[in-house]
């Protein structure tokens, strides 16, 4: 027979293999700044292909960015930023559990 593994012990598999953590923080990044940009473009009562006119990018290129199913280039949060009427800031910050 074969050994059922649970949801916690796969995760805990996975996390274990090398470059877990990164890709899980970038994808974290990811889905957050997806959030942001949706919230904006819902504040502003755009719709996504309006967005995705106005940054020069395809509506399903818009959807799969708010999904957070890209990991953004610069170029495209610059454009995301402009057409947002908004000045994109990138910036380090010390780790929350830095000493």
């Amino acid at each position: 027979m074969t050994e059922r593994i649970d949801w916690r012990d796969l995760r805990e598999r996975r996390m274990a293999e090398p470059g877990a953590d990164e890709a899980y923080e970038a994808a974290r990044i990811a889905f957050e700044l997806g959030q942001t940009v949706r919230e904006l473009r819902e504040r502003n009562g755009w719709s996504q292909s309006q967005l995705a006119r106005a940054a020069g990018m395809t509506q399903p290129a818009v959807a799969r960015f708010e999904a957070g199913g890209t990991v953004p280039t610069l170029v495209v949060l610059e454009r995301l930023a402009r057409a947002l009427h908004m000045r994109l800031d990138v910036r380090f910050s010390p780790a929350a559990d830095a000493a």
